[in-house]
């Protein structure tokens, strides 16, 4: 019974220091495509968005992916508010323009970070745990590989290294565990400085923009004739409209 219990017990050990790897290197696939999004759809945001001429062109941009562009759509957001005049009067628009737009940005901001951060504290809890995870069972393999070579009275060679080269295995496979987690969690918080200082900066060139413009930006207004891109709306024909206006038809036939 004891030995069957020592079994379980390194056995319980290696199959959950298996399961911590899977979910490692998991882990590191995830992240890794994450962040190679991400670096591919700011680094294609961020140039479209500065060759426009203006911030109100940059405004209409389109289609775009990735934490900058939600940034920007944020801010974007919020100065078409401004021009609304919005009429909502709780602690969430308290404060003028610019507070409104700063507080609009760090929210944004603290989203694509969370974002980000998100299983980096398994990647941590697993490198930090796993080899003592191994230390246990090899601790426990050995213990009980003495008291059964006490038993047996005999101390050679082959009878001590057999049980305690199988308890030193549990060891070996929890520093194998921990090793690349401890490297990819590094790795990914990195990354991730780098991308949130590219953020704050990105986010204060906007205000700095949005100050120009006086933390406005003119709501696009509705073109159907003039722009043949834009579909009318649906149910009416705005030239049949426009003939139907008794001043039209007045001025018409004059």
């Amino acid at each position: 019974m004891p030995s069957l219990s020592t079994a379980a017990i390194v056995d319980g050990t290696l199959w959950t220091l298996g399961a911590f790897s899977v979910i490692t290197w998991g882990l590191i696939l995830i992240k890794g495509i994450q962040h190679l999004r991400v670096a591919h759809y700011n680094h294609k945001f961020n140039k479209v968005f500065w060759r426009a001429t203006d911030i109100k062109a940059a405004s209409e941009l389109s289609g775009y992916s990735g934490p900058a562009a939600r940034v920007a759509s944020i801010g974007f957001g919020t100065l078409r508010d401004a021009d609304g005049g919005t009429t909502i009067h709780d602690l969430e628009h308290t404060g003028d323009r610019q507070e409104l737009l700063d507080r609009r940005l760090r929210q944004q901001m603290q989203k694509e970070r969370g974002a980000l951060e998100s299983g980096l504290s398994v990647l941590a809890t697993i490198g930090s745990t796993a080899p003592f995870v191994g230390l246990f069972g090899t601790v426990w393999g050995i213990m009980h590989a003495l008291q059964d070579i006490s038993k047996s009275g005999s101390a050679s060679l082959d009878v001590v290294a057999g049980p305690i080269g199988e308890a030193l295995v549990a060891t070996a496979l929890g520093i194998a565990v921990a090793v690349p987690a401890v490297i990819a969690y590094n790795f990914f918080v990195r990354r991730n400085k780098v991308i949130w200082a590219f953020l704050d900066d990105f986010a204060t060139d906007f205000v700095h923009l949005a100050l120009k413009t006086s933390f406005i930006i003119k709501r696009p207004a509705a073109r159907y004739v003039d722009d043949p891109g834009v579909a009318p709306p649906q149910g009416k024909n705005p030239v049949a409209e426009l003939h139907r206006d008794p001043a039209h038809a007045k001025g018409a036939h004059a």
